[in-house]
């Protein structure tokens, strides 16, 4: 059976609660409870818990419900308070930065981009504050901080589109605006913009980094659930002491590419993969307007496109 396992058919093992690290550890702020969720162990550990926020945590959670809490305030007011038109237009509302005569004042008016700016200071106050938790949960347990740096790169993206590019461009109705519509729109008309974003490298390198950390990551999970019935899970112990799960692995990528990026090598292919997708796109997305007016043009001066 082991052979025919997919997502739905994994086994789950049920036994006590992994608590976790409890010596030298200060487990006043970590609950102490836990439940075991079978939906849960579809896709991953059923356990559910302990969960430790901390100050850090705690404070990240209270700012991030103020900013949904103004953005749902902006919706609801757009929909005249009627539940049914709010639904309705869900998809469609938006909660939009000031229009380009505020400039960076932040004296606008709450309903023509004042909320916007109070509820992106909420924003950025959260996930910078669930970043620094994300580094000292890593440092308290003794880990390397590859998940925050990580995170830390999807951060510079969002940080590039809604605060160091509007502060560059003078004005933040640069900005984008909350909202799943709206949003789109946005990228649509920066794309316009700017001469299509198709001609800036940055953005393609974005797109490269994407699809080939989509690639990386499901050609190594296809090789570890192939070799799972060889001891293929147990990556770390074959990282350092190769078995047979690692050996045909790298024998099957040599047969079929030529080349093995190694049972640990994978993962930091993997990682700087993703994360130099927001990292390049936040470079594209901050020189256009700034630096590059129209990229169309530039890549015709350039020779990157063709002259029409």
């Amino acid at each position: 059976m082991a052979e025919y396992q997919n997502i739905f058919t994994q086994v789950q093992v049920a036994g006590k609660p992994e608590l976790g690290m409890v010596e030298g550890v200060n487990l006043e702020n970590r609950t102490t409870g836990t439940t075991n969720w079978p939906i849960l162990g579809w896709f991953g550990n059923a356990q559910l818990g302990p969960i430790y926020l901390g100050t850090l945590g705690t404070m990240s959670l209270i700012f991030g419900a103020f900013w949904f809490f103004l953005v749902g305030v902006s919706f609801i007011i757009q929909a005249d308070y009627s539940p049914a038109l709010f639904l309705r237009e869900l998809f469609r509302a938006g909660l939009f930065p000031p229009a380009p005569e505020y400039g960076l004042s932040l004296s606008a008016p709450l309903m023509e981009g004042g909320l916007w700016l109070i509820a992106s200071f909420f924003l950025m106050l959260s996930v910078l504050l669930w970043w620094a938790r994300t580094y000292k949960r890593a440092a308290d347990l003794g880990m390397g901080k590859h998940t925050a740096w990580a995170f830390a790169g999807a951060l510079w993206l969002m940080f590039v589109l809604s605060f160091f590019r509007p502060i560059l461009m003078g004005s933040w109705s640069e900005a984008v605006p909350y909202g799943i519509f709206p949003h789109l729109d946005w990228t649509n008309n920066f794309s316009l913009t700017h001469g299509n974003l198709f001609y800036n490298p940055f953005h393609g390198l974005s797109i490269a980094f994407l699809y080939g950390s989509t690639m990386l990551f499901a050609m190594h999970g296809a090789t570890i659930l192939a070799v799972s019935r060889l001891g293929g899970e147990r990556e770390l112990e074959q990282i350092v002491d190769r078995g047979t799960a690692a050996e045909r692995a790298a024998l099957f990528w040599r047969w079929t590419m030529g080349f093995n990026a190694t049972m640990e090598g994978i993962h930091r292919w993997g990682w700087w993969f993703a994360v130099l997708t927001p990292v390049t796109g936040g470079i594209g997305i901050l020189l256009s307007g700034t630096v590059v007016e129209d990229w169309s043009v530039w890549a015709q001066v350039h020779g990157y496109k063709a002259l029409n």
